[in-house]
Parts: C-alpha cells; structure tokens; sequence
C-alpha cells in the first residue's frame, strides 16, 4: 500500500485581528519538491506563484476557526482546530498527518505527528504554510478594503505600529481578537 502523507501548518495565530488559518496538503509526485520552502522564508511574490503550482499539484484544503472560537477556545485550541478541520476536508484519507510545531489536534482514526520547525525541514508541511499564508493573506486584503484606516492591507493584522495607533484612533472592529492584548485594554 502507498504511503499517503499531509504535512499541516497554521498561520495568524499572532495577528490582532481575523480568523487563524490551517492547510492540510497532500503532494503528487510530480511536484519539485526543491521549491518548496517556510513561507515566512519566501516574498509575496514567491508564495504566490507557489500558491498556484502547489495548489495544481496536491490534494489540498483550508480549515479556519472564527474570532469568535479564538475568544472562546484561545488561540491555540483555535489553531488545533482549524488543523482538524483542514485534515478532515481534505479529498484523500491519509495514511500519516505530519503537523508544524510541538501539539497535534484530537482526531480520532489518523496518524497524527507533531515536527516542530516542520516548515523548514517537510515539503508538505512547507506547502501547507504556503497555502495558509496566501488564503489568509487574500481574506485579510479583502477585509481592508472595507476597514482601511489599520493597514492590513499590509500588515495582515499583526500588531505594527500603523495598525496600534489606528486602534487607538478608529477604536476596535467585530474582526479585532477581544481577548488578545492590546486589544482587551481599548
């Protein structure tokens, strides 16, 4: 039996603002493996082009979880979840989920293992930080043209100094984490 293997990341669990992202990838074959790197260690540019070729070479989905479920749960019951629902969602059952960083989500009837520093060292864990980075980004782009006084259009939500004293200036949005510092303090 052929050994089918996801590699899973997150992304935004630092932002200030909007739902923390997961991918779950499964690569065919045919990908070059030797382009795939961290996302964090790529430009805007790169990810994007990677973007398109992982995504027409894998098997690949996107698991979320809300603001409102960061709030309930914290951000890192909230990220676990959105690996889950990643995992799940995707086309193909695998045989092994290898997971970026030191905890792996509750599921039940997978081979779940954690790898910290995955995204560097697994090309399916270096793709899924692709594809969680890109979706997210492209959500967060969308959401600045409706709130453009913060920045995300740039910094993604991330607490930099425009979007600090933006908060201070415009106050907090429904897409703002209550519960996370600064935040809670406004």
């Amino acid at each position: 039996m052929k050994r089918i293997i996801a590699g899973v990341d997150e992304v935004g669990r630092g932002s200030l603002v909007g739902p923390v992202y997961a991918a779950a990838v499964i690569l065919k074959n045919k990908i070059n493996t030797k382009l795939l790197k961290d996302s964090k260690l790529l430009s805007k540019k790169d990810r994007e082009k990677l973007y398109i070729y992982i995504k027409k070479n894998s098997y690949w989905s996107i698991g979320k979880a809300s603001v409102k479920e960061i709030e309930k749960l914290n951000i890192l019951n909230a990220s676990l979840l959105a690996m889950k629902r990643a995992i799940k969602k995707l086309n193909k059952k695998p045989n092994l989920v290898l997971i970026d960083g030191n905890k792996t989500p509750d599921l039940k009837n997978y081979k779940l293992k954690y790898i910290i520093k995955g995204d560097q060292k697994i090309a399916s864990i270096s793709a899924a930080s692709i594809i969680a980075k890109v979706s997210r980004d492209k959500f967060i782009i969308k959401l600045a043209k409706k709130f453009n006084n913060y920045g995300w259009e740039t910094n993604y939500g991330y607490g930099t100094k425009k979007h600090l004293s933006a908060l201070k200036k415009f106050g907090i949005t429904y897409h703002h984490r209550k519960t996370f510092a600064p935040i809670h303090k406004i």
